[in-house]
């Protein structure tokens, strides 16, 4: 299906076929049945390939043609006679909203569509830093961040991928909200920590270690250091709120502790993925206590 769309050939294609987002579905879904898990893979392929568009492709410098492909997307997601296109990110997309709304709620296809759009939003943004070279704060980064990496999409492909059925108003509770954010960057974080390497050594800033390195005037490994700790303080703020988590009534609460547990698959499944050739090359990361890890010359 992938190839059939003609985002990437050759070396290329190959290149993004070795970093096994099917691999990262199974970790990630791993109760999903078949046809659930590949509308997953899908979702992986369109969403990596459309970001590394603008983090390391043809559009990274390029935000106005950027904010076009961002339309074309949106189209698909909200207009009743999206625009038709070549465009083959648009394509995928159209082809996993699709399989979304056959069994996905309404408000799961309304938590992905409006996610859709905050994704979108969150790469122009990082974009036009990058074009002006602007490093913004830690404040101003960890939202940015939560949206860039798609954490709402996720949540929403969560809910699909078991059939999830649960009322709007659950998600708009308080703590849930909370709930959400928590994990969102217990599965944002660690991205950072992992590609941190790859990043720097293709020039790209826009990653939470350099945020911290920058406003707290820390050196790599102190740094690194600093966002472990600020990981372990949001695993403990996680907790907290779970423990704090008021009943919805029993129905609800059952259905309510299926979406929690598949959410934690999904943190756990992404951090154990992230340990993989897409962000470490070729270094042996079979330990992961003691990971001593060259730092990557500068790839321009």
């Amino acid at each position: 299906w992938f190839r059939s769309i003609g985002a990437y050939h050759g070396k290329t294609l190959q290149r993004f076929f070795s970093h096994r987002f099917d691999l990262f579905a199974e970790l990630s879904f791993p109760d999903a049945d078949e046809q659930h898990l590949e509308t997953c893979i899908d979702f992986f392929f369109w969403a990596f390939s459309f970001d590394d568009l603008s983090d390391e492709g043809e559009l990274q410098n390029k935000p106005e043609q950027h904010e076009i492909g961002v339309k074309l997307c949106t189209s698909i997601l909200f207009d009743s006679a999206p625009k038709r296109t070549g465009f083959p990110y648009a394509r995928m997309l159209d082809h996993v909203w699709r399989q979304l709304k056959h069994t996905a709620t309404p408000g799961a296809c309304n938590r992905f569509a409006k996610s859709a759009v905050e994704f979108f939003n969150g790469q122009l943004q990082q974009g036009n830093n990058r074009k002006l070279n602007r490093m913004p704060t830690i404040e101003e980064f960890i939202p940015m961040r939560r949206a860039t990496i798609g954490c709402g999409m996720v949540e929403a492909m969560i809910e699909y991928s078991l059939d999830i059925v649960l009322p709007d108003h659950v998600f708009e509770h308080p703590t849930i909200r909370a709930m959400s954010d928590a994990t969102n960057d217990l599965m944002t974080w660690p991205n950072d920590i992992c590609s941190f390497n790859k990043e720097q050594a293709d020039g790209d800033y826009s990653n939470l270690v350099f945020i911290v390195m920058e406003e707290k005037d820390l050196g790599l490994q102190d740094a690194i250091d600093y966002v472990i700790t600020m990981l372990s303080n949001r695993v403990d703020e996680y907790i907290a709120l779970k423990r704090s988590l008021p009943s919805f009534g029993p129905e609800v609460d059952r259905e309510l502790a299926r979406y929690l547990k598949a959410l934690e698959h999904f943190v756990q499944g992404t951090v154990v993925w992230y340990y993989s050739p897409r962000y470490f090359r070729n270094i042996d990361i079979s330990d992961r206590t003691e990971l001593l890890v060259p730092v990557f010359k500068n790839s321009a």
